[in-house]
């Protein structure tokens, strides 16, 4: 079984369910993980994604805030939700595909501006919610599990459009860039995005905030899709969709994508 699978942060998936349409649409990826939907689960305007054939979904939602979905034209269950650092947030459902495949889409606190937890809550909310995932992962041994999501963190120097400016940004920090690490291990997670494109500047996030974010192209790599190394050498074809955070009414970020032979 062959599927291909994209991770994209919609930042409201009512706002920009026609976004989500064209998507899905023109790239058709078999499987659909979107983040901050900022929606009840109830709310989520399913009829045009299932005119579409994306008739099964997992999620977890909240009103005006968070929220995480998965969209499948593949049979998908329910695999639970964790709420990690106990935040009262949906930011993680999974998904068991009937191939045994485990999906894990998360919403990582952004972690507000400054980074330090001793004047900044958020940035140590965001540093406990990746120790409870790296805790988490240790005790349940992880196997055929895919994690994707946006996870807040450009790990690497190429992941940011400038290295030494960013150390001391929310984002690329060294004790963010430590935790994520820590957690990856923990879960044996292999980085397929960088696994199919090791080398170069890679980005999924522009800011709104740049006039011509395209022409500026101050991007960081902010959503990722791993996969546990059992099936890793399983994936290929990974890319960023660029264009998308050029269409009207965008979301900041773009849809990442990668396919499994499994």
């Amino acid at each position: 079984m062959s599927f291909t699978l994209a991770t994209w942060n919609i930042n409201s998936v009512r706002l920009r369910a026609p976004l989500v349409e064209k998507l899905l649409s023109e790239q058709a990826p078999d499987v659909l993980c979107l983040q901050e939907c900022k929606s009840p689960v109830d709310k989520i305007p399913l009829e045009g994604f299932h005119a579409l054939g994306y008739t099964h979904m997992v999620a977890r939602g909240q009103k005006g805030y968070n929220g995480v979905a998965i969209l499948s034209k593949l049979p998908i269950a329910d695999a639970g939700g964790e709420d990690y650092a106990s935040l009262g947030h949906a930011r993680h459902v999974a998904g068991k595909l009937e191939n045994g495949v485990t999906i894990h889409n998360f919403y990582v606190p952004a972690g507000g501006d400054k980074p330090d937890r001793e004047i900044n809550e958020k940035f140590g909310q965001k540093l406990d919610y990746l120790t409870e995932m790296r805790d988490a992962f240790h005790a349940a041994k992880l196997e055929k599990s895919i994690l994707v999501g946006d996870l807040n963190i450009a790990p690497r120097e190429d992941d940011v459009w400038d290295h030494k400016k960013m150390r001391k940004i929310v984002s690329h920090t060294e004790i963010e860039i430590e935790h994520l690490a820590q957690t990856q291990e923990a879960g044996g997670f292999v980085d397929i995005t960088r696994q199919d494109i090791p080398e170069g500047l890679l980005y999924s996030w522009w800011s709104y905030r740049a006039k011509d974010w395209d022409a500026a192209d101050k991007g960081r790599r902010l959503d990722h899709i791993w996969g546990t190394s059992d099936i890793s050498n399983a994936a290929h074809s990974s890319r960023v969709l660029r264009d998308a955070r050029g269409w009207v009414q965008p979301s900041d970020h773009a849809p990442v994508f990668a396919t499994f032979d499994l």
